[in-house]
């Protein structure tokens, strides 16, 4: 059974080369660019791994990687922070996330950290630049 990724991002091109990505790696992969309830979609989408953007249209995406895993029924599921801002991110923490990407990045990028989560390898957060 393969793994199920819910990717929220609020630009259209974003989500569909990760989308087209991580399905290429045999994932599933459910896109969305806005939700009001991160925990709810999460579960809705049987999500395995949630990617998230830091900027998303005027919210945190750092505040929800941290209700994700603050909530007890979604705290378990590995949470991969991306932003165009790596230094705002760096000075404020990364929210609990288990590996952050600085945008712009190379799918590589990507796939590698969904890979490290999904192996678990350890619990230091992974940088990838």
């Amino acid at each position: 059974m393969s793994k199920k990724i819910l990717i929220l991002d609020d630009s259209e091109d974003i989500l569909e080369v990760m989308k087209e990505a991580l399905e290429m790696e045999h994932y599933e992969v459910e896109v969305l660019n806005y939700t009001d309830d991160i925990c709810k979609a999460a579960l809705s989408a049987k999500a395995d791994l949630v990617i998230l953007d830091y900027i998303l249209f005027g919210i945190n995406g750092g505040e929800l990687c941290h209700i994700l895993k603050t909530t007890p029924s979604t705290a378990h599921i590995p949470v991969v922070m991306v932003s165009a801002y790596p230094r705002v991110l760096e000075s404020l923490g990364n929210y609990g996330s288990d590996a952050f990407i600085a945008k712009p990045f190379n799918l590589s990028d990507i796939i590698d950290a969904v890979n490290h989560c999904f192996l678990g390898a350890g619990d230091d957060v992974a940088h990838m630049a």
